[in-house]
């Protein structure tokens, strides 16, 4: 009888926010705000990490962070996409108002992202010196690489508190309050940056530092709101007891987002390792559009985050019609939003780059413009990856994503192992077009059919949380 109850008393909390009521595409948007803003902010980590070294220590410097990029979204992004998968379960929980299971998914994932915390960083900090060197890392840059890429390893418990707390806030409706957090972080991380560098004159690592440290203050602040702020939490007995069940479902979902964002960084280490055989200059170019891309994209990025929590909610709900429409609407916009950046690159691509090179670097320069122009061109083809992809995800069929995420990865690989040797320096800049061409063709048919098998239109076989809701 309690429980009962319960499934019908989620209620409306300050700073919570259900997404399975409204128009759908006002409720996306008045989410995907923050979830922007938080996304701008967590790209000015790195990008003030890069301004300052290129700005203050040199093009090597530059060079050894920038060759970090792709190794780091390897580890760090498998570390995002498990958290991020940890919370569609509460999302779809939320959405059927029972918070029993949201409870005791909540405390799952502590459990769950404590061991992968202690794993992954042991791991990665012994092991980072050789995965440099297995990516043809130039000798000019690899003291650099090694030096920045040890300390973000080591920071990588950090990286999980605050990731896992955000994707919960997220599940819940609340995207306002990680911005806030991310904000006074940023500013953090500026200053520290400024005090390691200019003041202090550590080198790359001093970077690294202000990063780690910028994080663990956002993780913790954002652990104590949680705790502090929404009764929905508030533990019952049993509630922090490690579950079987919910750790499978956990597993099942949160898995293969994980993979997925790996798969896809192996993919943009292999490009990293193409780029390199160009020389120092080109590395040290990419990096910085790596940067200008990182900034540019975070609309989309946003956007991606915020269907994965309406999909889930809604799911949860089971409205397939709103998740549909929302789908719809948000990838348009994005397309139209996609087509007005591409603009205003090919206006100010160089006036971008110069953030973070030296105006007296022009052949650096040049790759830099090369390479994000045309990375910018297939920006319409990134909104479908990442509106779809994020969609399935928060339907509860993460295997389908991370399948997408090999096909990037197979194509991003080809074209970059394969090309350079006959078109140059511009088949580089043509991977990441190839990738997300190989995804979609992939995902727009995948969705269909999630969403005919959710519907009952074709048989359902077990898809771990889902099949629950959708027998209970």
């Amino acid at each position: 009888m309690t429980q009962t109850l319960e499934k019908k008393s989620t209620g409306q909390q300050s700073g919570m926010k259900d997404l399975t009521i409204g128009a759908p595409f006002r409720c996306i948007l008045e989410f995907w705000f923050p979830v922007f803003l938080g996304t701008l902010f967590q790209q000015l980590y790195n990008m003030v990490d890069t301004m300052i070294v290129g700005k203050y220590l040199g093009l090597n410097q530059l060079a050894g962070v920038g060759v970090t990029g792709s190794l780091s979204f390897l580890v760090i992004g498998f570390c995002i996409g498990i958290c991020s998968g940890f919370a569609i379960p509460v999302a779809q929980s939320f959405g059927a108002k029972d918070n029993t299971a949201l409870r005791r998914y909540v405390t799952n994932s502590v459990w769950y992202c404590g061991a992968i915390s202690l794993l992954l960083t042991v791991l990665t900090v012994v092991l980072c010196n050789q995965m440099l060197v297995w990516m043809n890392t130039p000798d000019a840059a690899f003291r650099y690489a090694y030096m920045y890429i040890v300390v973000i390893f080591a920071g990588i418990p950090f990286t999980i508190l605050y990731n896992m707390v955000s994707g919960i806030l997220r599940a819940l409706g609340d995207s306002k309050s990680p911005v806030v957090f991310l904000i006074v972080s940023s500013v953090l991380n500026i200053g520290l940056d400024m005090l390691f560098i200019p003041v202090f004159g550590m080198d790359v690592e001093g970077a690294a530092f202000a990063t780690v440290i910028a994080q663990g203050v956002s993780g913790f602040a954002s652990l104590v709101y949680l705790v502090k702020k929404f009764e929905i939490l508030k533990m019952q007995k049993g509630d922090w007891k490690p579950q079987g069940s919910y750790l499978k479902t956990l597993t099942l979902v949160g898995l293969p987002m994980g993979l997925q964002y790996s798969i896809t960084a192996i993919g943009t280490i292999v490009l990293q390792t193409a780029v390199n055989s160009f020389g120092e200059i080109a590395v040290a170019g990419v990096a910085a559009a790596n940067k200008v891309y990182s900034l540019i994209s975070c609309p989309l990025e946003a956007m991606g985050n915020t269907m994965a929590t309406f999909a889930g909610q809604n799911m949860g709900a089971k409205k397939m019609d709103r998740i549909r429409k929302g789908l719809y609407q948000s990838t348009l916009a994005c397309i139209a939003l996609s087509v007005l950046t591409f603009g205003l690159v090919v206006l100010f691509g160089n006036q971008m780059s110069l953030l973070f090179i030296n105006k007296e670097e022009v052949e650096a320069l040049a790759y830099a413009y090369e390479y994000i122009l045309i990375s910018t061109l297939g920006f319409p083809l990134l909104t479908v990856v990442l509106t779809v992809r994020f969609t399935i995800q928060g339907m509860g069929f993460s295997v389908f994503a991370m399948t997408a995420g090999v096909l990037e990865m197979a194509a991003r690989c080809f074209v970059a192992l394969a090309l350079p040797a006959h078109f140059g320096f511009t088949s580089v800049c043509f991977a990441n077009l190839s990738a997300w061409i190989a995804a979609d063709l992939f995902l727009i048919p995948a969705f269909f059919y999630c969403k005919r098998k959710l519907e009952g239109k074709t048989p359902l076989r077990s898809v771990g949380f889902l099949s629950k809701l959708r027998h209970s």
